[in-house]
């Protein structure tokens, strides 16, 4: 567990440091001599240091009956003992986790409770802030290696993925919140913001994107998020495609520090220009075909091709960004069937629910390219249901102010039969041989070596012209370079994301 600022650690009395905060999470259920038993991890945010003591039912029940010795009268309940008898399911454990979780919140809100021994032995308070070495900080074992596992969050409907949600050798505990100063909002999602910030000892600027744990885990959006953080590890190398810098969380919030890009999203001067010139939507239709063929090649399909999804940088390059719907380890003709993406974007095989490959995203690629020449989506109505009959059956209607290359690729992209799209048989070699794209020098363009039609012109680093107002206009959250403060709540975020945190060599050796 890293350490992270999660607030303020008051001196009492007696010269110790009370905690902020504590959580009582991430139960596992123990199996020895077929005896089945269940332990809770109890998270303690204390004099800006983060830890985890893990402890039984029976070590509650124990302080409480100490507890009600020293303050007689007092009225403080635990779940009842008889409540699960030999039932351990999810359910009657979480309710009996729910009932800890209360206990914990009612000796946060008393001092007296807090300041006593036997509740600091309970949270492990002196050991911890006794130590100072300054590197990870202390754990508690669990009495017994975990042998059955029990997950509270709800599979996420692509179920087959769990597999790939532990990443934990990457884990990492060197970054933190309090290492970034947060300037402005310049993003918003369903999860989170995204934050420009500025390292405090780098002096770099980044966009750091915060996402809430609680909506992720409430909506079952873990797989997708740990899917994100690989996919944009794997995506350094790649001109077109955003970097990841560092990735960290805390006990409530997961942090993506990622480049910035300013030049604004392409929906953003879609939306001032209404459309834009052909061979600018040429150039741009490129180097999103080159981004896309880099990630087929890695075994990812991408999902979510949106104006709102690429950006472009100072220079005027594209670079795509947002993986959180990004499918790993598809190769080939690999198939997959979630029914996910953004309504207008939407390939007819995702509609009527089929299998469906890496060829999703040439369609994608045929509507933004459609989006950006005409100023709509091809198959647009007001009516979702309307939208979605159109795009399952509607002919393509193409006017005549764009060129012949450029109907015959709108054509083979947006074709409804996935089997006949482009890019169906060989992929992004497929695209670049496209007449439409025969004045492209893909060396040339892939070495970012071709001039940008459209340059920003944006001055310096911290230029925000190109982003949308209404998100620069919003105040930057208190909570965002801090983790939760003086409470107690039910959590088992820290666990199931597990080897989310990620930061350079060079990073860790320093």
């Amino acid at each position: 567990m890293s350490s992270s600022p999660t607030g303020n650690g008051a001196d009492n009395q007696n010269g110790s440091i009370s905690p902020t905060s504590a959580t009582v999470t991430n139960f596992e259920t123990l199996e020895k001599k077929r005896l089945k038993y269940t332990v809770y991890k109890v998270v303690v945010n204390a004099g800006g240091k983060t830890w985890f003591v893990f402890r039984r039912y029976n070590e509650f029940s124990k302080l409480q009956e100490n507890l009600k010795k020293d303050f007689p009268g007092l009225q403080i309940k635990l779940p009842g003992k008889r409540f699960f008898g030999n039932n351990f399911s999810t359910d009657l454990i979480n309710k009996r986790r729910q009932g800890l979780n209360d206990f914990i919140q009612k000796l946060f809100s008393d001092e007296r409770f807090i300041n006593n021994p036997e509740v600091k032995e309970f949270l492990n308070l002196s050991r911890s802030l006794d130590n100072n070495d300054g590197d990870d900080d202390p754990l508690d074992e669990p009495p017994d290696t975990p042998t059955t596992p029990e997950n509270p969050v709800v599979p996420d409907f692509e179920e087959k993925d769990d597999k790939q949600v532990d990443l934990g050798p990457t884990e990492k505990n060197n970054v933190k919140p309090s290492d970034f100063e947060f300037l402005k909002v310049i993003g918003k999602g369903s999860f989170g913001k995204v934050l420009l910030a500025k390292h405090k000892t780098e002096g770099n600027v980044y966009a750091v994107k915060v996402l809430q744990k609680n909506i992720i885990l409430k909506k079952n959006e873990k797989n997708h998020i740990m899917s994100e953080r690989n996919v944009l590890l794997k995506n350094v190398a790649h001109p077109f495609l955003v970097g990841l810098h560092y990735s960290f969380q805390t006990t409530d919030k997961l942090y993506f520090v990622l480049d910035y890009i300013n030049g604004g999203e392409v929906f953003f001067h879609l939306q001032r220009e209404r459309y834009f010139p052909e061979p600018r939507a040429r150039f741009y239709a490129a180097e999103i075909a080159s981004a896309l063929g880099c990630l087929h090649s890695n075994g990812i399909v991408y999902r979510d091709l949106k104006p709102e999804n690429i950006l472009l940088d100072s220079q005027g390059h594209v670079v795509l960004t947002d993986f959180g719907l990004c499918k790993e380890g598809l190769c080939g003709k690999d198939t997959t069937s979630t029914f996910c993406g953004t309504p207008e974007y939407l390939a007819p095989e995702v509609l009527r629910k089929e299998a469906y490959d890496k060829s999703v995203d040439w369609w994608c690629l045929g509507a933004v390219l459609y989006e950006m020449m005409y100023g709509l989506p091809p198959f647009y109505s007001r009516d979702t249901a309307e939208m979605y009959d159109n795009i399952l059956h509607k002919p393509l209607k193409l006017r005549t102010n764009i060129s012949v290359e450029a109907r015959s690729i709108l054509e083979a992209l947006l074709q409804k039969n996935k089997d006949r799209r482009l890019g169906s048989k060989n992929d992004v070699e497929d695209v670049k041989s496209h007449e439409f794209f025969k004045t492209v020098n893909w060396v040339e363009l892939e070495a970012r070596q071709i001039p940008p039609p459209y340059n920003p012109n944006v001055i310096g680093e911290l230029d925000l012209k190109n982003i949308d107002p209404e998100f620069i206009k919003e105040p930057v959250p208190a909570s965002v370079g801090k983790s939760q403060g003086m409470s107690a709540s039910v959590q088992d975020a820290d666990m199931i994301f597990q080897g989310f945190s990620y930061a350079p060599p060079l990073y860790l050796q320093s």
